[in-house]
């Protein structure tokens, strides 16, 4: 994903009783927000270097997977100055994912995470990046192209002084945090097929044969994971009832200074286009049908099938579809899981997809893995700053667990709610049985449901925004 560049200057961090602060000037037109914001960061202290080095013991972290979530915890523990493995078994398939998948929106809180797990880290990502937060977002209807709710993240981000919602690209998000993490801690072509817990231990088996011992493991390999079948025994995904056709065209709408994304509603589908900075706009077409075989075989009929299915909608998304090349237009299917109140036994757990995938209708599954990292990393900085036991650590994994178990879940049961919403879609009443039944179907007469859940999202979605960004006492 091409980006919009950000200027950041004199950005300071004063630290004291346990709190990062992180200062920064007023905000500019179209950039992040510069203000001021308060980030908790548990594992900081006031003491000197060597009474520090003397008292904090370093935790051996064994981390399955090399994406987002194990590269953001990666970055944090060694922040920490713990002792990290990372163990990817594809470095390469995950970075062309990024194609496939296109672009990851990182919320303000999220961004606010990664400021306070490295603030340098987090400006490269903000420079990178494509700021929507500050442009109109929200729901529009799929045929009319007329708003059916809008989004304000902007308001909520400045009332707490945090960066502003963007997007960007997955395969650049990836470079950053692999240059950041170190060649020296990610293992490429190191797949963990299995692990063996001690009482003081756990060792993790690599497809090679190799091994490695660590105090912990956390397993971050996505909706397939291994570490979550071992852990609790595999199971299949649930096939959320829509495959997604996702494309990226070299174009730049009218009304690209205006509005961010929009996501814009059918019956049984819906259509997601976004700004994603220096000329390009990504869309995702979703529609719902049973699952294909094979949907990333390449093929030359894939820009035809979305123009069958949305050559009827509005000129906003017939034109991007119209202007994306065939060979930019890919299909996967999508798939969750169902929650899950225990991410972890022993000395093991789960972050991001691996504990929690969900469907990318609300865009929140990055954010919710980065949460669960900087979650992760502040118990176990309880356990290296009170000294390290091996009684400690066990528990610390299970706070963690327990206390991003209720925000994701509320998140998870968000999106599902979401994509029930779209199979339901009816703007407009039918009248089927009238006798004058084209005449007021052509009035297009507006499903009074339809104004009762605008009407409703316009009340609600500002206090669900806040409580998005607010990162669930994170920040």
């Amino acid at each position: 994903m091409a980006s919009v560049q950000f200027m950041w200057s004199c950005t300071q961090f004063n630290i004291n009783h346990g709190c990062i602060r992180i200062i920064k000037p007023n905000m500019k037109p179209n950039r992040c927000s510069m203000k001021r914001c308060l980030v908790r960061c548990e594992g900081s202290n006031d003491k000197v270097p060597n009474e520090e080095k003397n008292e904090k013991k370093k935790l051996r972290v064994l981390i399955a997977g090399g994406g987002i979530g194990g590269l953001v915890l990666a970055l944090a523990a060694k922040k920490r100055g713990h002792e990290v493995k990372v163990f990817e078994k594809d470095l390469s398939a995950v970075r062309g994912e990024g194609r496939d998948r296109g672009a990851i929106q990182l919320l303000s809180g999220a961004l606010a995470v990664l400021e306070a797990i490295d603030g340098n880290v987090a400006k490269q990502i903000m420079e990178e990046g494509c700021v929507t937060g500050n442009r109109t977002n929200g729901l529009a209807d799929g045929l009319s192209g007329e708003w059916f709710t809008r989004f304000d993240f902007f308001t909520p981000a400045r009332r707490r002084g945090l960066p502003i919602t963007l997007v960007i690209c997955r395969i650049a998000l990836q470079d950053i945090l692999v240059n950041a993490v170190g060649s020296n801690i990610l293992r490429n072509k190191a797949k963990v097929v299995d692990f063996i817990q001690e009482p003081s231990k756990v060792r993790v088996v690599l497809e090679n044969g190799e091994h490695y011992d660590g105090d912990i493991l956390v397993g971050a390999d996505g909706i397939w994971s291994e570490v979550r079948s071992k852990l609790f025994g595999w199971q299949e995904a649930n096939y959320s009832g829509f495959t997604c056709y996702t494309g990226l065209t070299h174009y730049v709408p009218p009304y690209i200074d205006t509005i961010g994304y929009r996501v814009f509603l059918g019956l049984n589908q819906y259509f997601v286009a976004s700004d994603i900075g220096n000329g390009k706009m990504q869309w995702y077409a979703f529609q719902g049908e049973a699952p294909s075989s094979a949907p990333t075989l390449e093929g030359k009929n894939k820009k035809k099938r979305v123009l069958e299915l949305f050559g009827k909608w509005c000129n906003d998304v017939v034109t991007l579809i119209s202007e994306t090349p065939e060979h930019e237009i890919l299909q996967r299917n999508i798939y969750d899981r169902d929650m899950i109140s225990t991410w972890g036994i022993g000395r093991v757990t789960l972050v991001g997809d691996a504990a929690h995938p969900m469907q990318p209708n609300l865009g929140q599954g990055g954010c919710m893995a980065i949460e669960d990292c900087y979650q992760l990393i502040l118990e176990l900085d309880k356990v290296a700053k009170h000294g390290y036991g091996e009684s400690e650590v066990i528990p610390a994994l299970r706070r963690y667990e327990k206390k991003r178990v209720p925000r994701v879940m509320i998140m998870h049961t968000a999106t599902r709610m979401a994509s029930q919403m779209v199979v339901n879609y009816k703007p407009y009443i039918e009248f089927n049985f009238w006798p004058l039944s084209q005449i007021l179907k052509n009035m297009q007469i507006k499903h009074p449901g339809i104004v009762i859940s605008s009407a409703f999202l316009e009340f609600i979605f500002p206090q669900f925004a806040d409580w998005m960004l607010a990162g669930h006492g994170l920040l």
